[in-house]
């Protein structure tokens, strides 16, 4: 199983605001610090803050910063709230789905995925918070050096 990108985007916010809950930050800030694209961000934030993950505040001195809680929120809940969906295979056209027992199996480990998921919650990853917040302002070259991902296989 491979998360996408949105979520991975998703989780790099969650951690980096929950790292410092005590300011606002901008997302040109985290832009940088993951060597990610703004543009991306701007989108996967806007969605945070509709399902209510992020709260912003608007104007010069604006930002955004968690609306919950670290330990109110749930990594199995941000996983199923980012990913489009979970369909692993597609069963609906396959001359066998009626007598194959894949499909099941397929189910119980999908579950099995999100339940570890389920134990852990922002709180838990930020364990480590003061060498975060180190490994997030350490330099990471040049401003154009954006973070690339390998093509899906």
């Amino acid at each position: 199983m491979r998360l996408t990108r949105y979520t991975d985007y998703a989780m790099r916010v969650l951690l980096y605001l929950g790292a410092r809950p005590e300011r606002l930050c901008a997302i040109s800030e985290i832009s940088g610090a993951y060597r990610i694209s703004q543009n991306h961000l701007m989108k996967v934030v806007h969605d945070l803050g509709k399902a209510g993950y992020v709260s912003s505040v608007r104007g010069r001195m604006g930002g955004i910063r968690l609306a919950r809680d670290p330990a109110d929120i749930r990594i199995g809940d941000v996983v199923r709230h980012a990913e489009e969906g979970f369909e692993l295979i597609d069963c609906g056209n396959c001359a066998i789905q009626p007598a194959c027992g894949l499909n099941s199996v397929v189910h119980e480990a999908l579950a099995a995925f999100l339940a570890v998921f389920d134990r852990y919650t922002l709180e838990d990853l930020l364990g480590r918070r003061s060498e975060l917040i180190d490994l997030l302002q350490a330099d990471r070259g040049p401003p154009d050096a954006v973070m690339a991902y390998p093509a899906a296989p």
